[in-house]
């Protein structure tokens, strides 16, 4: 068992926790496309192997270890917040509140929640944890259902608007997607609340 699920199950004892979810987001800092938030509820009694910060795997590993969770967890959600309320709310706000959803949709399956992360909004019983998903299997787990679901949405954007690139970069602030604003301008699929220029 790995040191992210030895600090999982530490936590459940020393809280006395019957049941926790890790909750993450992909996508806050990025100038287009959803934010996405997951939650997972990990069976402590299977390890699923090479956990860790979906960034610090490649997207082959991150697929795999996508069906494997989906497949052993005792539960997940995943939501997609839209751009539209993004700007209407600002990103904070509409990360905190997906944050919730996905809570709320777990609460049944959980009695703790670890997210990742400096906020932890009001209405949920847990903690929130800087860095988390390099510390705790639940959340390492949460942040790789939030990054493959939006790479997903980012490459299905990417045929609706494949001047922008968005397979490539999944709407970060890379130097080609900024080019790609300069000569096209935004798509309804960037966040005008965001500096796009």
């Amino acid at each position: 068992m790995t040191e992210l699920y030895e600090n999982d199950l530490k936590l459940i004892k020393e809280r006395g926790v019957a049941a926790l979810c890790g909750i993450d987001e992909a996508g806050r800092g990025a100038l287009a496309g959803p934010v996405v938030i997951a939650g997972v509820v990990l069976d402590y009694g299977f390890s699923v192997e090479s956990l860790n910060d979906s960034k610090q795997l490649s997207p082959k590993k991150r697929r795999a270890l996508y069906e494997e969770i989906t497949l052993r967890a005792l539960a997940y959600e995943i939501v997609a917040l839209p751009v539209s309320l993004i700007d209407e709310i600002n990103i904070l706000q509409a990360t905190l509140q997906g944050f919730q959803m996905i809570y709320k949709k777990l609460k049944s399956s959980c009695d703790y929640a670890l997210i990742d992360g400096r906020d932890l909004p009001s209405g949920i019983k847990g903690e929130a944890v800087i860095g988390g998903d390099h510390i705790h299997a639940c959340i390492a787990a949460a942040s790789i259902l939030a990054k493959v679901y939006r790479d997903d949405l980012m490459i299905d954007l990417d045929n609706i608007y494949p001047e922008y690139g968005f397979a490539a970069h999944k709407g970060y602030g890379t130097k080609k997607h900024y080019e790609a604003l300069a000569a096209f301008g935004a798509c309804k699929e960037h966040r005008q609340s965001f500096r796009l220029f």
